[in-house]
């Protein structure tokens, strides 16, 4: 981001019955639940009022029902480089049934056969905090958990694979920023809306 930029809040997108069931959603276009719907309701009253200068979004319904239910729809662009990790392989599968059948694998470290490596995420998202570089003023963004988690680490300059240290639960609110010549995460994983008196 430029001197002139201040922050990127990062929104993930509510609850998906595979978010529940903690399988692997990349390229599955996997719908909000009801409390999923209720979750980004929910975010409407902490974003709305915030005078964003753009609002970036992932293509896929989840991303994109969150953004509009939060009160945001409308000026929505959508990003494919905002799309989750591609799973290939793994899609709609949960980490305790890979480790099964391979019980040294982690996904920062080894990917997704047929699918993307840390590396490669970290790739788009590079072009996206490049984006944002040239953008003024305040922007959200709604995405995905894991891709998010790398989109932070490559913003403090870390490797992608520093996103496994950046927990992301559904609906929740990050702000990524710069202190004097350095980007910083300002907050992570924010709740608090989803709280009543939050």
């Amino acid at each position: 981001m430029s001197q002139t930029s201040r922050v990127v809040v990062l929104v993930r997108h509510g609850e998906t019955e595979w978010t529940k069931s903690k399988q692997h959603t990349g390229r599955q276009d996997i719908p909000l639940t009801e409390a999923g719907r209720r979750e980004a309701d929910l975010l409407r009253h902490r974003l709305t009022a915030w005078p964003f200068t753009r609002v970036l979004v992932s293509p896929m319904s989840r991303a994109r029902d969150t953004c509009a239910l939060a009160g945001l729809g409308d000026r929505a662009e959508v990003r494919p480089d905002l799309m989750e990790w591609d799973y290939g392989a793994y899609e709609g599968r949960t980490r305790a049934d890979i480790l099964r059948e391979r019980p040294e694998w982690n996904l920062w470290r080894d990917g997704c056969p047929q699918g993307e490596t840390a590396e490669q995420v970290g790739v788009r998202a590079d072009r996206i905090v490049s984006e944002l570089r040239g953008i003024e003023g305040d922007v959200v963004i709604f995405a995905h958990g894991h891709f998010l988690r790398v989109l932070a680490a490559r913003w403090v300059h870390a490797v992608p694979a520093f996103g496994e240290r950046l927990a992301l639960s559904t609906a929740s609110v990050s702000v990524l920023g710069r202190e004097h010549a350095a980007e910083v995460i300002w907050l992570w994983n924010d709740l608090s809306h989803l709280t009543p008196g939050g």
